[in-house]
């Protein structure tokens, strides 16, 4: 069981930077695979980046090149660095988690967080 709690997202200007972070409690944070998700009003959650348990990465060709995932398997924690922001970039951004393997479908992970509002202005 994971419990998972995002954190870092904010209003800022197209080009910018932010970083969210997803910080997970239990004790067997390092064997879930971990995923960032998105989801803009009147639009489905759609899959941003996930990372495996072993730390393999995989993105969607929306941000591929600008987001970056990494886990911090001592913290419980996984970030999202997001950079050269783009209008299209605003949603709610959830992370969730699954056992072991990175998937795209988000029907294939467990545990989500409450999600984070991120605002990009043109």
């Amino acid at each position: 069981q994971l419990q998972l709690v995002e954190s870092g997202g904010g209003l800022v200007q197209a080009g910018g930077s932010l970083t969210l972070s997803c910080a997970a409690s239990g004790r067997t944070f390092e064997t879930y695979a971990m995923g960032w998700f998105r989801q803009a009003p009147g639009k489905e959650r759609e899959f941003v980046t996930a990372i495996s348990w072993g730390g393999s990465t995989f993105y969607a060709d929306s941000v591929k090149g600008r987001f970056t995932v990494s886990r911090d398997n001592a913290k419980n924690m996984v970030t999202l660095q997001m950079d050269s922001l783009k209008s299209e970039d605003t949603a709610v951004y959830y992370c969730a988690a699954r056992p072991y393997s990175l998937m795209v479908p988000a029907s294939q992970y467990n545990f989500w967080g409450q999600g984070t509002q991120v605002t990009v202005a043109s």
